[in-house]
């Protein structure tokens, strides 16, 4: 990969994490951290929808050349998100509170991101 190639990448990751948290935040999430990172993997957002503690993978692209976003989210990775949500649920003693994962995927093309926010997207996986 070209050092071009991967700051379009960086770019777009930046740009789709900033629309991800300011589109939650108009659905009244509250946001309560973005990037946890743990020896286990890591999250993109983790936020309050209500009750629920939510667990948010953001997955970006410019075009569906590969598929749509959501399908880059495999079994392995939803199991590396599981792993770090229950690093960072048992390191802030909330195992008894309820929590889902969500997946915002998100298509960059001309202007504004086609967004599809995918609730409960998948369930624990370890």
């Amino acid at each position: 990969m070209s050092i071009g190639a991967s700051l379009k990448k960086d770019s777009l990751w930046k740009q789709g994490e900033a629309f991800a948290v300011s589109y939650l935040k108009k659905l009244k999430y509250k946001i309560l951290l973005t990037n946890y990172r743990c020896r286990c993997g890591e999250i993109d957002i983790i936020a309050r929808d209500g009750s629920f503690l939510v667990f948010v993978e953001v997955k970006a692209r410019r075009t569906t050349t590969y598929g749509p976003p959501q399908l880059s989210i495999t079994p392995f990775k939803q199991r590396q998100i599981s792993k770090a949500a229950l690093s960072y649920l048992a390191q802030n003693r909330l195992t008894e509170v309820d929590a889902r994962f969500d997946v915002l995927a998100l298509l960059f093309g001309q202007g504004k991101p086609v967004v599809e926010h995918i609730k409960d997207a998948f369930d624990l996986a370890y």
